[in-house]
């Protein structure tokens, strides 16, 4: 069953007043009348809550939170309407957000892939090839880890990675990640027994498109999988190696040229 975690969080233009702590915050001072005693029962400081407090008045239409000076109590502070108002909309807010995530769970299995499929579609960036996949093994290094993921198409993709990175991005066996590679850090040889590479990442494929420009050109080939792979080499080389629809090819990638991604 898929599962879906979401967090409620209101925006005034393109910065965001807060979510449910800083609303908890709202609703405890006109409880309270009290900035102290709200603060102690978010679990919040002082300092901190003033300082959320100032940050939302700064960024609301009007001041949420004013304090009162003097009279019997010595003072205290208040909500005004317009921050009632946004505690009663944030309440109703959450309920439909809880509606929301309750009817998520009910979709089924090939929608929750046709979700995942959407994430990805989402991500823009600026590198040609970009194939979804899955990590099947990582091998820790003290300062490099090398990071294998399977795509749909049965291609593997190897790429090394900083330590940091591994641990930044949650990667671990299963984990699905998004393999991203310029166009540029492609390249392409015609296949050969004899033929010994360094390079960790050689997919076997056919060249489907060959567009020339002045200098360069772009070759797309269509790897045995069915994924398909762009790589920008001269024109020189193009001609060199014959290179048409239809001929057989190997897509050359080093694993230091891969960038991994995730949309978690």
């Amino acid at each position: 069953m898929l599962k879906l975690k979401g967090i409620l969080s209101l925006q005034s233009g393109n910065q965001i007043l807060g979510g449910a702590d800083r609303i908890a915050l709202l609703a405890k001072i006109q409880e309270t009348g009290s900035i102290t005693a709200a603060a102690r029962a978010v679990g919040v400081s002082y300092k901190g809550a003033w300082d959320a407090i100032d940050a939302m008045n700064n960024l609301a239409d009007e001041p949420l939170v004013t304090r009162i000076t003097g009279g019997k109590g010595g003072g205290g502070t208040r909500l005004t309407e317009r921050g009632q108002r946004l505690i009663e909309t944030f309440s109703a807010l959450e309920e439909v957000h809880r509606r929301f995530l309750s009817q998520f769970e009910t979709l089924t299995d090939a929608s929750a892939d046709d979700i995942k499929l959407i994430g990805s579609l989402m991500l823009r960036t600026s590198a040609r090839n970009q194939f979804s996949g899955r990590v099947t093994v990582i091998h820790k290094g003290v300062v490099n880890d090398t990071v294998e993921l399977v795509l749909p198409g049965g291609e593997h993709v190897v790429a090394n990675l900083t330590c940091e990175s591994t641990e930044n991005l949650g990667l671990q066996v299963g984990s699905e990640a998004v393999a991203l590679i310029k166009a540029s850090s492609v390249m392409l040889a015609l296949p050969s027994d004899e033929m010994r590479l360094s390079a960790r990442n050689q997919f076997a494929g056919t060249v489907t498109h060959v567009t020339e420009g002045p200098v360069n050109a772009d070759v797309r080939v269509q790897l045995a999988g069915g994924n398909v792979m762009s790589a920008v080499i001269t024109k020189e080389s193009v001609s060199q190696l014959g290179l048409e629809e239809g001929v057989p090819v190997i897509a050359v990638v080093k694993a230091s040229s891969v960038i991994l991604g995730t949309t978690r």
